[in-house]
């Protein structure tokens, strides 16, 4: 059984931790304050995107941090939720209630399962933010999921996925490497110190097809604006990082452990 807490800040924030990870924060009377630098990067693009409700699919739920705001910024949202800690699920509800009038769905599914139940077409993003003892599960970076991540999106749809790796990116750059055809745009972003190979951390991935490539100089102008220092590697940069690097097969492979305490930097 989960070991679940949740840690009260002075400004009435709410962490959520799972067996001693945090796992998302919440602000339950502004869910618009995002406090993890990931959920931040993720609302970046999100908010580029045109208005409007957006029917979004949540791999991965804890506080349900991306889907409150959402139901803030983009009111009528359709939101599917997989998360299969139902222990942990009931306990947010009771301790962080969600808004009313919301259209936040949570199913007690895994994240493979989960995907491979979906309608074709039935998303406009896949936001995958999934970990288990800190690490991103090694059956959601192989090309059966991912391909299936594709088969969900719509025509010009959106995958996120919050992946952590070491300096050099090895894992998150098999991953980019994995990606089925149908999703041939893809950026990453993060805080340059992470780009830069300085500290583990975490990188959002984008991934999207033709016809609607990734606003990339929107991006740029929005991660310059971002609360903390971060970058972007799109097109060309992308391409050279995974230049001979081979991809994951069907499964592909846990990303890689997170480091004790004050081991997080390089230099």
């Amino acid at each position: 059984m989960a070991d679940i807490e949740f840690a009260t800040d002075e400004r009435g924030g709410v962490t959520v931790m799972r067996d001693g990870h945090p796992q998302s924060h919440v602000q339950p009377d502004d869910p618009r304050l995002l406090v993890f630098e990931y959920v931040q990067h993720f609302a970046l693009v999100l908010d580029l995107l045109p208005p409007g409700p957006l029917r979004v699919t949540h791999v991965g739920g804890a506080g349900l941090t991306l889907a409150r705001y959402l139901q803030a910024t983009r009111p009528g949202s359709p939101q599917i939720v997989l998360e299969p800690d139902v222990e942990l699920t009931e306990s947010v509800r009771r301790e962080i209630p969600l808004p009313r009038q919301h259209r936040i769905r949570v199913r007690p599914a895994d994240g493979a399962a989960g995907v491979r139940a979906l309608r074709d077409a039935s998303a406009d993003v896949i936001v995958l933010d999934a970990y288990a003892d800190g690490r991103v599960p090694a059956e959601l970076t192989g090309s059966a999921f991912l391909a299936e991540c594709a088969r969900v999106l719509a025509p010009g749809g959106l995958l996120l996925a919050n992946l952590a790796d070491e300096p050099g990116m090895r894992y998150i750059r098999r991953v980019v490497a994995t990606l089925p055809a149908s999703l041939p745009e893809v950026a990453l972003l993060a805080t340059n110190e992470v780009l830069k190979g300085r500290r583990f951390g975490n990188v959002v991935l984008l991934a999207s097809g033709a016809p609607a490539p990734l606003d990339v100089r929107g991006l740029r102008r929005a991660a310059a604006r971002a609360d903390f220092p971060t970058g972007l590697r799109a097109n060309a940069e992308v391409a050279a990082l995974v230049r001979g690097v081979p991809p994951f097969g069907e499964t592909g492979e846990r990303s890689p452990a997170p480091p004790e305490l004050g081991g997080w930097r390089v230099r």
